[in-house]
């Protein structure tokens, strides 16, 4: 998984990154952005503009945000609260617009 988005969103939600991603792979979320990780071409335009820092690559992660490396990858690959199906990779955001949820690592953090 190229890059990833971390404690740091949770609550903010700014979407300075979605506007920037050229192939429209970070996808909305209730609390938070999740970036997918069949979709991403590792191109590094979003984590310039984030302004609370919650990007980086997945190797790179802030210490305490590691759970976030998986958490990302399991918002597409784990069935949703309010989904029948996992999203998997649709092929765009704009396809499938603002989800309104988040995985249980999302939803319990204060």
């Amino acid at each position: 998984m190229p890059y990833v988005i971390a404690s740091a969103c949770i609550d903010v939600n700014d979407k300075s990154c979605v506007e920037e991603c050229p192939v429209d792979c970070i996808y909305e979320g209730d609390r938070k952005s999740y970036i997918n990780p069949k979709e991403c071409i590792d191109c590094g335009a979003c984590e310039p503009v984030c302004p609370v820092e919650a990007i980086s690559q997945d190797r790179r992660v802030a210490e305490g945000d590691e759970a976030f490396v998986e958490d990302n990858r399991a918002f597409f690959t784990e069935v949703l609260p309010g989904r029948d199906e996992p999203l998997g990779a649709p092929g765009g955001a704009r396809k499938v617009g603002e989800l309104g949820a988040d995985t249980p690592l999302v939803q319990a953090w204060s």
